[in-house]
C-alpha cells in the first residue's frame, strides 16, 4: 500500500481526512506505514504535528530536552497527580524530582523483583489453567487474571501500593493513561473520567501513607523493602518540599507508567514469539539455559509490536532537525513532534534485515524504556517484569496460540487489551505418558 502517495492525495479533501487516515494506519498498519515514512518521507510534517521515524532523529529529539520539551503532558499529569512529576517537568526541576526517584528506585532490586514475578506468575498460570480444566475448558484467557494481576500485585508487594482492589487500580491507570498520553485532542470527557479517577486514588493514597507514616514511627528501625517504605524514610533537602503529599504523587505516577505499559507488552511479546514456531521454540529453550539471551527474544520480539505508537514532545523554539542531511526539516516553535520510536527501532541504519527476527540488535537500538533525560527511571522494574512473565509462558509449551480471529489480542475497541486467549494442550508429561502407552 502507498501510504504516503495516499496521504497526499487526501490534501484535497482536508486535514480532517488526512487526520483519520493517519488514525487508522497507526492503529491497523502502523509497522507498514512507518516503514514506508522511513524509507521515502522519514519526516512527515502534517496539520497535527510532525512524524519523526528514522533513529538518528529521535534520538535527537528525545535528547534535546531544552528545545523538545515535555511540558505538553503536565496540564492533565498535574490534575490527576496533583504536583508535577519527572515526565512532566524539564531541566532543574526535573533532575531533582528524578533524583528523588533514582534514590529509591534501585536497579539492584531487579533480581528480587524478577524472582518475585515467577513465583506469582506461576501462580497465576497454575490457577487458570487448573480452573479451565475442571469445567473442561481447552483454552484461558491471559490479560485480566495474568497479564494485568501480576503488575498489580507487584504493585503491592514492591511499591507498596496495593489498591483497596484490581477494578480500581485498573480504572485509575487507565483513565489516567488515556488523558495523559492518548487524548490529542483534549476531549474534556476524557479530562473529566482521568479528574476524578485522581481524586480517588490520591484520597487513597493520603489514607494510606499517613498509615504508613505511622507504623514507621512505631517501629523506628524497621526497613521496608517497599518503594514507599523508601520515599518515607527518604531525607530530601528541604528546598524540594518534598512531604507526603509529594510521596502521594510519586507513588500515582509510578503505576501509571508501570502497570498498563507492561501488561500490553507481556501480551504483545508473547504473540509474537508464538506467532513464530521456530524462534518459539529457540526462546523455549534459551528460557531454561540462558536468561540473557532469552531477554534479548523479548525485546525482539516486542520490537514488532510495542506498547505505544510514539511519544509526544513540544518544539519550544524553531529548530533544523536532521541539519545536514537531505531531510532536513525546519520545526517551527510551538509544534508537536511525534518520536516514533516503533519506526526508529526498524530503521534499517541500526536495525539491519527489519522484518528478520534477529537477537543479535545492538542494545543502545532498544528505546522500549526511552532515551535521553526522559527515560524510564522505573525501568529496570519494567523489564524484569515483563521478561519474567514471558519466560513462565514460554516454560509452558502446552500453551498455543489459537488460529485469528479467536487467538488474536482483542481491544474492544479500548486503547488497552482486554482479551487474548491461548490453548491448552497436553503438557510434556502427558504427551510422554501418551507415547509410552
Amino acid at each position: 500500500m502507498d501510504f504516503v502517495g495516499e496521504y497526499d492525495s487526501a490534501a484535497a479533501e482536508g486535514p480532517a481526512r488526512q487526520g483519520a487516515l493517519l488514525g487508522q494506519w497507526l492503529t491497523t498498519d502502523r509497522r507498514a506505514f512507518y516503514a514506508q515514512l522511513c524509507a521515502e518521507r522519514p519526516i512527515l510534517v502534517t496539520p497535527f504535528g510532525v512524524f519523526v521515524t528514522r533513529f538518528a532523529d529521535v534520538t535527537e529529539v528525545l535528547s534535546r530536552t531544552e528545545v523538545f520539551t515535555v511540558r505538553a503532558y503536565a496540564p492533565m499529569m498535574d490534575v490527576v497527580l496533583d504536583g508535577p512529576f519527572i515526565l512532566s517537568r524539564d531541566g532543574t526541576q526535573h533532575w531533582a524530582e528524578r533524583g528523588v526517584a533514582q534514590a529509591v528506585l534501585l536497579p539492584q532490586d531487579a533480581q528480587h523483583v524478577r524472582e518475585l514475578v515467577g513465583v506469582l506468575a506461576d501462580a497465576a498460570l497454575d490457577g487458570l489453567t487448573e480452573e479451565a480444566r475442571s469445567r473442561s475448558a481447552d483454552r484461558i484467557d491471559v490479560v485480566r487474571a495474568f497479564a494485568r494481576r501480576i503488575p498489580l500485585q507487584i504493585c503491592g508487594a514492591y511499591l507498596g501500593f496495593p489498591g483497596p482492589d484490581e477494578e480500581s487500580m485498573t480504572r485509575w491507570s487507565q483513565a489516567s493513561q488515556i488523558a495523559i498520553f492518548r487524548n490529542p485532542r483534549q476531549d474534556p470527557e476524557v479530562n473529566a473520567t482521568a479528574a476524578a479517577a485522581g481524586n480517588e486514588m490520591r484520597a487513597y493514597l493520603a489514607g494510606l501513607v499517613a498509615e504508613r507514616r505511622a507504623s514507621l514511627q512505631d517501629q523506628p528501625d524497621a526497613a521496608p523493602r517497599d518503594i514507599l517504605g523508601r520515599l518515607l524514610r527518604l531525607r530530601p533537602p528541604a528546598e524540594l518540599s518534598f512531604d507526603d503529599r509529594r510521596v502521594a504523587t510519586n507513588l500515582a505516577g509510578m503505576l501509571i507508567g508501570y502497570l498498563e505499559n507492561t501488561a500490553q507488552s507481556v501480551v504483545q511479546v508473547v504473540e509474537q514469539l508464538m506467532l513464530r514456531p521456530g524462534v518459539r521454540r529457540a526462546a523455549e529453550e534459551a528460557a531454561v539455559t540462558d536468561l540473557a539471551l532469552f531477554d534479548r527474544y523479548v525485546w525482539e520480539a516486542l520490537r514488532f509490536n510495542p506498547f505505544a505508537a510514539y511519544v509526544f514532545r513540544l518544539c519550544e523554539e524553531t529548530y533544523t532537525l536532521a541539519a545536514g542531511t537531505p531531510r532536513e526539516t525546519v520545526i517551527p516553535a510551538g509544534t508537536v513532534v511525534m518520536a516514533c520510536h516503533p519506526a526508529a527501532m526498524s530503521d534499517p541504519e541500526v536495525a539491519p534485515e527489519p522484518e528478520v527476527f534477529r537477537t543479535d540488535r545492538p542494545a543502545f537500538a532498544n528505546l522500549h524504556f526511552g532515551h535521553g533525560a526522559h527515560d524510564c527511571v522505573g525501568g529496570y522494574l519494567g523489564a524484569a517484569t515483563i521478561a519474567e512473565m514471558v519466560r513462565r509462558v514460554m516454560l509452558r509449551p502446552e500453551l498455543q496460540l489459537l488460529p485469528p480471529p479467536d487467538g488474536a489480542i482483542d481491544f474492544s475497541g479500548t486503547a488497552f487489551p482486554t482479551r487474548f486467549v491461548l490453548a491448552i494442550g497436553p503438557s510434556p508429561d502427558q504427551r510422554q505418558r501418551e507415547a509410552t502407552q
